[in-house]
């Protein structure tokens, strides 16, 4: 055993990779700004990067293919900038026509508070909320919010093109850098999993935050909600924020609903988001999305709230994705950290194959270095494999 390590207990390695680990995210929270943008165009080029194998495939020169990659890319890019643009501007528009309705249900909520005895500070607190005022100033910081998106897609846009023309290079070259990150042969299928967990992962939140925009969107149009395109827009884009974006989908409609309808269009429309987001968020989707990236209920909670912590808004979207970079660089390819693999979410089904040859080599390498009379004192049919 190494001498360093041996003068380390356990905890006092422990204390000092989590140190390390502080100052590693603090420097993440710093460059955000930067880092954010470049996580996003990193996803993106992750999932259009299939495209490049069926057209090199069919001898499609390696820029050509890159190109495809790069406006497949930018497609994605388009539809979801067009779509929360356009719902912002909806929202933006739409606020000022309810203006009156939305002091009525203030006083209205402030009288049903201070009549079940609350005080009236608590009570206007509760109820301000309902404020057209704060509920325009949400408005203009949901503005501001899609302008700093809007300043930030450059950069996307940027990252995009040098990541797609990298791509090729990239993947001749994964096996090789990431053996070397990971210390043994299990480099390169770590780093096809990663690849293959992010895509799995997007296209199921895709496909159920299509399914449930949809639903929400017919069942709030035909409940009379105003906009109910906007609300389900939102559905989609938050069902990509796991377990909480139910709830932030949820929270505009029922709001709207309260303003335009009273009480029950409001508990209607709660009921509604129930029935369909739960049933197909809650109850289906979770199944799918364990089998394609292994991840705990609760780390994956978890993971919401510290990549928004730590690199803004857009990291309660990217959340999976970055929880499942730090898990292959820093546990997958360690075969002590096992434990703390499956702790994550990993079973037998998803955790790193590989680990068998390790092992292979290291019986190898002991026999080089065995003595020659250990040799030839081994037995006879060990060596002709009998």
């Amino acid at each position: 055993m190494d001498a360093s390590r041996a003068a380390l207990a356990p905890g006092t390695r422990t204390l000092l990779t989590l140190a390390a680990a502080v100052v590693v995210f603090a420097g993440v929270w710093f460059a955000r700004d930067l880092l954010a943008p470049a996580a996003v165009a990193a996803v993106v080029v992750i999932i259009s990067s299939p495209v490049r194998r069926p057209l090199e495939r069919a001898g499609w020169p390696v820029w050509l293919a890159s190109t495809a990659v790069i406006v497949v890319s930018y497609l994605i890019l388009a539809v979801l900038a067009v779509m929360l643009v356009y719902a912002a501007a909806q929202f933006v528009g739409v606020l000022p026509d309810y203006a009156d309705e939305l002091a009525a249900t203030a006083d209205g909520v402030l009288a049903s508070l201070q009549a079940l005895g609350f005080s009236a500070p608590s009570a206007e607190t509760a109820a301000g909320w309902l404020d057209p005022a704060v509920l325009g100033q949400a408005a203009v910081g949901i503005a501001d919010w899609v302008l700093g998106l809007a300043a930030a897609f450059f950069f996307v846009l940027a990252y995009v093109i040098f990541m797609a023309v990298d791509g090729a290079r990239f993947r001749a070259a994964a096996g090789a850098a990431s053996t070397r990150i990971f210390g043994d042969e299990t480099g390169d299928g770590i780093a096809r999993r990663y690849f293959g967990g992010v895509r799995r992962y997007y296209v199921v939140n895709a496909t159920f935050g299509a399914i449930v925009a949809v639903l929400d969107g017919l069942l709030l149009w035909a409940v009379g909600i105003p906009i109910p395109i906007v609300w389900a827009i939102l559905a989609f884009v938050t069902n990509f924020i796991p377990n909480i974006g139910f709830v932030i989908g949820l929270i505009p409609p029922a709001v709207l609903a309260l303003v335009v309808g009273g009480w029950p269009l409001m508990l209607i429309v709660i009921a509604i988001y129930c029935v369909i987001n739960v049933v197909l968020q809650v109850l289906v989707q979770p199944k799918f999305v364990s089998d394609a990236v292994g991840l705990s209920l609760t780390l994956t909670f978890f993971s919401v709230a510290f990549w928004a912590f730590v690199i803004g808004p857009i990291g309660a979207i990217l959340c999976i994705p970055l929880t499942l970079l730090v898990r292959a660089l820093f546990i997958d390819g360690d075969p002590r950290m096992r434990t703390l693999a499956r702790l994550s979410g990993a079973d037998d089904a998803t955790s790193p194959p590989g680990r068998e040859p390790v092992r292979a080599l290291t019986a190898e390498a002991q026999q080089a270095e065995a003595s020659p009379a250990d040799v030839a004192t081994a037995p006879q049919g060990d060596a002709d494999g009998g």
